[in-house]
């Protein structure tokens, strides 16, 4: 990698600009703003229309990727390469996905990152890119192994500890930071008081909002301490929607009372925690602007509602803006302008960039948009960048990711944390723990859906090893989400060979095949332990099973806690951070937020 000094030289004008704005490390001066304002006041309006976007790029490097990525990059952005990207948008930020194989293992991350910055330096004026990702643990993470995976929110709202949520925040922070990502989506602010909600859920900390609220600020704190900017979402608040606004437009019918009670009380401790970035919602609340445009588009809500009632005044990061949420009503070439006049930062992964960037382009020329308002999301945007460090010394070093990406300490800590989160809502007559002296050969059968980023999968496999490893014999047969009735007789049958059975479920309502794989299991006179992958309330669906577990999603680290919790190696210590309702009657509550048994 060529020297910092070497890629600096190369921006034209900026080596000048940062010696006089900034101390060395990114500490600003008492005059930090007047300073990035002569900084913006010698970029054109094209580099001040860059920083307000952070794209997808597809590759595993800036300069050379595999073929294929050249072919989406120019398909989707009529470019070859990032480098290309960052030379043509100037764009001030950069989003990591797994799925544009931008996140192979930590090393080639911190070579891509720091190709990003190389080229982004490399231009006139050039300024350092705010690279980002969605890192939220449990069911979404873009990093995986080696890196080290924590429980998801929901899982750390059952231990309830903010300790734990703090050190989330403050491992994963280094981690990413290591790997030159200094922004992540993280963490999830939403109340979720609906269980039918299909986006949120697990994702996060639980139904009461001032629990969310503790443990969204702790970790938060966490993130912080790392040099890491976190992001609380999705404002003002997704946690009531039975719509996913990834493919359709939610509507929440909360009240403003409602709202100020419940949605908007994890925001407001994100506020005082210091948050550096809020998220924004492709969402109708009408009680907030009946409009009919999504926050994201509303200035009422983002002006209104975050900036002045709520008196934020950091970063404001829309939600992608290729969702069918934010698209329902106005054109891809509306919304980013829209978005900029309600008083948004930042526009993530438009579909289109060109359309979106020439959009705000041509509003600024023609008045729509004043370059005075441009220039105040710059500025929020270069001060953050200033706060992470990316202004002083934006690249990372290779051998620093060795020491700190999923070291044994860091893995250890999530193992431990994950301990603290198994919750045991159901132990008919002392059923757990299971022992291998009476309960020697198990079989474990149930859903395998598609493994978390950067975890090993399939649930069942992974529950099996985890139990062999624990002194038992233990037999993966995988029956799947919607198990077949010649799937079933094989599980039934095989069930006949083993002492014990452990079934994972996940998501089961009152007509899925789950149910009827689990009946007839417990038909067969076997001690069935049943564990909920993901939803806690799958136990309201199977009021039959003696001992059922919630581990909150099916990553490695938290399937390996349920196994050491199933064998008594720990004592299940998590509790509820949602009720779970009677299915047939939603005002009646089987299990209320606290229930948690242990042994």
């Amino acid at each position: 990698m060529p020297s910092r000094r070497t890629v600096l030289a190369a921006g034209a004008g900026l080596t000048t600009a940062l010696a006089t704005a900034f101390t060395l490390g990114g500490t600003a001066h008492a005059d930090t703003d007047r300073r990035l304002r002569a900084l913006i006041s010698r970029m054109t309006l094209e580099e001040k229309v860059g920083q307000v976007f952070v794209t997808r790029v597809y590759g595993h490097s800036a300069t050379a990727p595999e073929q294929a990525d050249v072919d989406a990059n120019l398909a989707e952005l009529g470019v070859r390469t990032a480098a290309e990207l960052i030379a043509r948008y100037r764009v001030g930020g950069i989003i990591y996905f797994t799925w544009a194989h931008n996140t192979r293992d930590p090393l080639q991350i911190a070579d891509l990152s720091n190709g990003l910055q190389r080229a982004s330096l490399g231009q006139p004026r050039g300024l350092p890119v705010l690279v980002s990702t969605d890192q939220e643990h449990g069911i979404v993470a873009r990093v995986g192994e080696p890196a080290t995976l924590f429980p998801g929110a929901m899982a750390i709202g059952a231990g309830g500890s903010r300790a734990d949520a703090r050190t989330l925040g403050r491992v994963a922070g280094g981690e990413l930071r290591a790997m030159g990502v200094r922004q992540d989506y993280s963490p999830v602010a939403d109340v979720n008081v609906n269980p039918a909600n299909p986006v949120i859920g697990v994702r996060s900390f639980g139904a009461d909002p001032q629990a969310v609220a503790e443990l969204a600020a702790a970790e938060i704190r966490g993130y912080r301490a790392a040099g890491v900017a976190a992001t609380a979402k999705h404002f003002p608040g997704h946690g009531d929607t039975a719509v996913d606004s990834h493919y359709g437009f939610p509507v929440i019918t909360h009240t403003r009372e409602v709202w100020e009670e419940l949605d908007a009380v994890p925001f407001r401790a994100a506020i005082a925690a210091g948050v550096d970035s809020i998220m924004t919602a492709h969402i109708l609340v009408p009680a907030l602007d009946d409009s009919g445009d999504p926050a994201t588009l509303s200035r009422t809500v983002v002006t209104g509602l975050l900036r002045e009632r709520l008196g934020y005044d950091g970063v404001v990061v829309t939600d992608a803006l290729d969702m069918a949420g934010v698209r329902t009503k106005y054109g891809d070439d509306r919304v980013p302008v829209l978005a900029l006049k309600a008083g948004v930062d930042q526009l993530l992964n438009p579909p289109k960039l060109d359309i979106a960037w020439n959009a705000v382009l041509r509003a600024v020329r023609e008045g729509e948009l004043t370059e005075a308002r441009l220039e105040e999301s710059v500025l929020r945007i270069l001060r953050l960048k200033d706060r992470l460090g990316l202004l002083a010394d934006p690249y990372v070093s290779r051998d620093r990711v060795g020491r700190t990406v999923g070291t044994k300490a860091h893995l250890a800590t999530a193992d431990r944390i994950a301990e603290r989160t198994t919750t045991l809502l159901v132990n008919e007559g002392a059923l757990l723990p299971l022992s291998p002296r009476t309960h020697r050969r198990l079989l474990v059968v149930g859903a395998d859906p598609a493994s978390p980023s950067g975890t090993t999968g399939p649930p069942t496999g992974v529950l099996a090893a985890a139990l062999t490893g624990l002194g038992f014999t233990a037999t993966a047969l995988s029956t799947g989400t919607a198990p077949s009735a010649a799937t079933i007789a094989r599980a039934v049958t095989a069930a006949g060979e083993a002492d014990a059975v452990v079934v994972g479920t996940y998501n089961v309502t009152a007509t899925s095949p789950q149910k009827t794989l689990v009946e007839q299991l417990l038909a067969t006179g076997r001690p069935v332990v049943a564990v909920a992958v993901r939803n806690p309330y799958d136990v309201a669906q199977l009021p039959s099973v003696k001992a059922y577990l919630a581990s909150y999603s099916w990553t490695d680290v938290e399937l390996r806690a349920a196994a050491r919790v199933i064998a008594g190696v720990v004592e299940p210590q998590g509790r509820l951070p949602v009720p779970v309702q009677h299915p047939d009657d939603p005002a009646s509550v089987l299990y209320p937020i606290g229930h948690g048994l242990t042994y």
